[in-house]
């Protein structure tokens, strides 16, 4: 029932004529099945979860993430008061699959995985917790079954997520120079993939790599090159800056 309501409400209609494609049905069913198993996993490494742990220092993944969850609620808001419920429901989309699933539970699991340092464990814990909390309250207007019942088991104050408090974009959380560099590091990340592919590189064999960055982004490139070594599957990285 979520999957049909989703690509309903948020398929392309022109003007009033709606058209109906199995493949979409089929999409919305994967992207279904996407936040489910991510959920689940968030669930299996929640073990210990304290909402009044002490926390370390937020990592550059950590800081990305929440500043993209303030400005998907900052745009989904204005364009479910505009009516634009395409709109919106594709920026949730993207933020769901695109940002929180491809890239944050990915970049998380070292931290999650490490139960010898508590605070930054229970970082991740919280920072996951509240991301994935907030985006079924921004999904739940499009798909209320299956977030209904992730909220129910994720870290939660209202009885149901039908009248928990809407998602209001917290602009301290807003970082533009995180988003700046986690996206040159994201982009590096995928032009690695995209060679390794090119030359068949087996998946599990780790390569040298070097790379070439922005003067003002080089030190921040190599001060989180665990995430290129943890994501291009890279044994040693050379980071060049670009006007050298």
């Amino acid at each position: 029932a979520d999957t049909l309501r989703f690509m309903l409400i948020t398929g392309n209609t022109p003007g009033n004529d709606m058209r109906f494609y199995w493949e979409r049905v089929e999409a919305t069913r994967n992207f279904a099945n996407k936040i489910w198993n991510a959920s689940r996993f968030a669930l299996m490494n929640m073990e210990g979860y304290d909402a009044n742990a002490k926390l370390a220092p937020y990592t550059l993944a950590d800081k990305w993430i929440l500043s993209r969850l303030q400005h998907t609620a900052k745009s989904v808001t204005e364009m479910l008061e505009k009516f634009e419920l395409g709109e919106a429901g594709r920026m949730i989309y993207d933020f769901i699959w695109g940002e929180v699933c491809d890239w944050y539970i990915e970049l998380a699991k070292p931290r999650l995985y490490n139960k010898e340092n508590a605070e930054e464990r229970a970082t991740a814990q919280h920072v996951l917790a509240t991301v994935l909390t907030s985006a079924m309250q921004l999904l739940h207007p499009y798909m209320p079954f299956i977030t209904e019942e992730i909220y129910q088991c994720l870290p939660h104050e209202a009885e149901s997520i039908m009248i928990s408090k809407w998602p209001e974009a917290d602009e301290a959380l807003m970082d533009d120079e995180a988003e700046c560099l986690m996206g040159a590091i994201m982009e590096s990340i995928k032009a690695i993939r995209n060679m390794r592919a090119e030359v068949n590189v087996p998946p599990g064999k780790k390569a040298p790599a070097s790379m070439l960055a922005a003067a003002d982004l080089k030190d921040g490139c190599e001060a989180n090159a665990d995430y290129i070594h943890l994501l291009g599957a890279i044994s040693e990285l050379t980071v060049l800056a670009a006007n050298t």
